[in-house]
């Protein structure tokens, strides 16, 4: 993408970057190295303003630093959607597994993602077995197809109803087919 500057010269994307002091280009591939796109893309924009560089650019400046690097950005690791990964977890929990639930999430850096919980008696709580995120979900789905759902809605399903059914608990998602993280959580 071009962007005219402020004397309608156009400058390309790695013009951009390269015109960026050199400290900034530093702080910000160290974002993108620990995949903190957000903070990479806000450092960008905040110190490309007085060059003409906007949101969009900011992205796009980013996007392309996270290609550069490549296999060195430090990714944080799928959760296991395996059943024999979630079964271990389960079962090292101290706690009476009583039920295998799925919970919308969302935030700024991944969108929608689906928590998927033990949830325990005596004491009563909740421990997360795995965060679901897009990407997640897609490896794990493996081309299979979703139908309408959300993939990580799809993967939740599928791996939290075997989960369950190897555990012998009931399995809850309130609202698979709609993102809602206010949706009614399981009750004995």
């Amino acid at each position: 993408m071009k962007n005219r500057g402020a004397a309608g010269v156009e400058r390309g994307i790695e013009d951009q970057w390269a015109e960026l002091p050199a400290g900034i280009r530093t702080q910000a591939d160290g974002y993108v190295l620990q995949d903190r796109f957000l903070q990479a893309v806000r450092l960008v924009w905040e110190a490309g303003r007085a060059r003409d560089i906007g949101l969009r650019e900011a992205q796009e400046i980013i996007h392309l630093r996270y290609l550069h690097f490549g296999d060195r950005v430090a990714r944080t690791p799928d959760s296991p959607l395996d059943l024999d990964s979630l079964s271990a977890l389960a079962l090292g929990i101290r706690s009476r597994v009583v039920a295998v639930e799925a919970v919308w999430d969302g935030d700024t850096v991944h969108d929608w993602f689906v928590n998927l919980l033990a949830i325990t008696d005596d004491p009563a709580g909740e421990k997360c077995l795995a965060t679901i995120y897009w990407g997640t979900a897609v490896r794990a789905l493996d081309g299979a197809d979703t139908g309408p759902l959300h993939p990580a809605a799809a993967a939740a399903t599928r791996a939290g109803g075997a989960l369950a059914a190897h555990l012998g608990v009931p399995f809850h998602f309130a609202s698979p087919d709609t993102p809602d993280d206010g949706a009614p959580r399981w009750r004995p």
